[in-house]
């Protein structure tokens, strides 16, 4: 089985996927009458688990809406020791080495991956364990906050796949690594 790892995730113009205190209100901050969701259920569609860091997760939790996700979960998280009743079955917690994760996962017969949240982001690219970036650029300036990337020892390429325009304002980005 062809294994891929997909980070698709929104940030504003100058770089961040959260403001300085974690907001996210500002992802809103275009109208979208029609509810839109810039190719989020096709990437659904296409993946067989989602791996996301702790923060992420607690903050999903903290929405006031129905668990969000269709497809299993896997929280990475040394410190989280269960999660709540009404997620055991969509859920696992998992923790290790970004290699050793996806090596678990992998084993459990997941292997087309959505790979969520700002550090686990940035630990998987500095392992090289990124296939495609899907990148949505909200028209704003934080002017701070969380980065959607941090250092590198090396530089990557990515070829251009895809662009998109959403709501005549919003632009995501389709790359594949090239290795």
């Amino acid at each position: 089985m062809k294994k891929k790892n997909i980070v698709f995730i929104a940030k504003s113009l100058d770089g961040f996927i959260a403001g300085k205190n974690g907001e996210l209100d500002w992802l809103h901050s275009i109208p979208n009458p029609d509810n839109n969701d810039m190719g989020f259920n096709h990437l659904i569609d296409e993946i067989d688990a989602i791996v996301m860091g702790r923060t992420t997760f607690e903050t999903v939790c903290g929405f006031e809406v129905d668990w969000p996700y269709r497809k299993h979960v896997f929280v990475l998280s040394n410190s989280l020791k269960n999660i709540p009743e009404k997620l055991e079955q969509k859920v696992t917690l998992i923790n290790g080495t970004p290699q050793e994760i996806l090596d678990q996962i992998y084993e459990r017969g997941f292997f087309k991956l959505y790979i969520d949240g700002g550090r686990t982001i940035h630990n998987f690219i500095k392992e090289d364990l990124i296939d495609e970036l899907r990148i949505t650029t909200i028209p704003i300036l934080l002017g701070g906050g969380f980065p959607l990337f941090g250092d590198l020892t090396n530089p990557m390429e990515f070829e251009l796949i895809e662009s998109k325009l959403f709501l005549n304002q919003i632009v995501q980005n389709h790359y594949k690594r090239r290795k």
